[in-house]
């Protein structure tokens, strides 16, 4: 691979190349992150719904411990 770059000037190496990887991927790479982005999402509400969860149900353990009847 460093043959064919070997006698090419540095912007078509730097420049040309990675555009046009972005126009050939481009669609794959935005539906890629977007769904990473999706799933770090859903992991986060997913965390803080189960950590709401338990503190909601030991505040309720703690108050009724508390009360015996």
């Amino acid at each position: 691979m460093r043959e064919i770059f070997a006698g090419m000037p540095w912007w078509v190496k730097w420049v040309a190349v990675p555009l046009i990887a972005i126009v050939v991927f481009g669609g794959l790479i935005a539906s890629i992150v977007g769904f990473v982005v999706g799933l770090l999402f859903k992991v986060l509400v997913f965390v803080v719904l189960v950590g709401g969860l338990i503190f909601v149900v030991r505040k309720f353990l703690a108050s009724s411990s508390r009360s015996d009847w």
